[in-house]
């Protein structure tokens, strides 16, 4: 039986130089696995935030789960009005169908190791990164529901308020 799915080649190494990356220092994302290198399985992406910096309105998607290591900082993590605070070391789980988001908690730059289950949804975050991608309310709702997501950014910004965050 063969280990790697279909059309997944063998091992492989990827360099810094390889690994492409979208945003600007303050919200930096970088592509570590596709979900095209894995045969739609998995997708990983390492987001950078600066402290205080929300990483995408609140939203939630039909097709994938997230689990988020935190590397370095403090994750803030909201989840179907529910927040908690994780530290380096930490899991967070985030299932499909439950509305969430993230940010950096801390005073510190966060580095959060995203595996996203199916792969898949990295496309949209790369989308969201090109020229009329932003996180617009106009616009973002119909783009985000192409990848089986809806969007909140009423509920965004009493969050943004409350935890006094950058959007």
């Amino acid at each position: 039986m063969p280990a790697n799915p279909a059309g997944v080649a063998g091992i492989r190494v990827k360099t810094a130089r390889d690994i492409e990356s979208t945003g600007d220092p303050s919200a930096l994302d970088r592509y570590l696995i596709d979900s095209a290198d894995s045969g739609g399985a998995i997708a990983v992406v390492e987001h950078l935030l600066a402290p205080r910096t929300l990483a995408a309105p609140i939203h939630r998607h039909s097709r994938e789960d997230e689990y988020s290591l935190v590397l370095a900082g403090r994750l803030g993590v909201f989840e179907d009005g529910d927040v908690v605070v994780a530290l380096p070391g930490d899991l967070v789980f985030k299932p499909r169908g439950r509305w969430h988001t993230f940010w950096n908690a801390g005073e510190e730059p966060l580095r959060v190791l995203e595996l996203i289950v199916p792969g898949g949804i990295e496309q949209l975050f790369r989308q969201l990164a090109e020229p009329g991608g932003e996180y617009d309310p106009a616009t973002l709702p119909a783009l985000a529901a192409g990848y089986g997501c809806d969007v909140d950014f009423e509920a965004t910004m009493l969050l943004v308020q409350l935890h006094k965050l950058v959007f």
